[in-house]
């Protein structure tokens, strides 16, 4: 496993550990802003980068993946915040608190990791910006600690229940982000 992926995985375990101890404090600030850092699968060749950022209008949701094959890849949080397996399975299914139909971003009901596809352009990169209502950075449906996925296809809103977008292109741990840290 390389070092950058320890890493993440690492960290993602730690801020789990903390984040259920600081649940008990409640003078814990809100998280605002967050982070995932997405790394290939095993024989992948797409990275990037996702930010979250809390917003009075919803989650604020951008992202920049490059090295994708030209067109569109579905885009989803998952589960678990796992990217340790060479084909990122160990990130478990969509992130999916209510129980509700796979379908696409806009729907009513649908998983909140359900985002639906980034497009990649002839250079092979996709750029994605929207801002999204059902996405949390924090409380019980919090996409803290969970990951981020781009899809090998795109994804098609109706195959349950993951709108058959095929193979895991990239993974990466969603982590509370702070710009004035860096």
């Amino acid at each position: 496993m390389n070092q950058v992926l320890r890493f993440h995985i690492l960290l993602a375990a730690a801020l789990i550990f903390f984040g259920c101890q600081s649940k008990k404090e409640e003078s814990a600030p809100p998280i605002k802003k967050a982070k995932a850092i997405l790394l290939p699968t095993e024989g992948n060749e797409a990275v990037g980068e996702v930010y979250f950022e809390e917003t009075g209008e919803g989650v604020l949701i951008t992202a920049v993946i490059t090295k994708l094959k030209t067109g569109k890849h579905g885009f989803h949080i998952h589960e678990k915040g796992d990217c340790s397996a060479k084909d990122a399975s160990s990130a478990g299914a969509h992130f999916n608190p209510d129980n509700e139909p796979h379908a696409g971003p806009l729907d009513k009901k649908r998983h909140v990791g359900d985002l639906g596809n980034l497009e990649a352009d002839e250079s092979g990169v996709a750029r994605y910006k929207r801002m999204d209502k059902v996405v949390q950075l924090n409380g019980s449906k919090s996409i803290i600690g969970r990951s981020v996925i781009v899809h090998e296809k795109e994804d098609d809103f109706v195959t349950q229940p993951t709108g058959d977008a095929g193979g895991r292109l990239a993974c990466g741990v969603i982590l509370p982000f702070d710009e004035e840290a860096k």
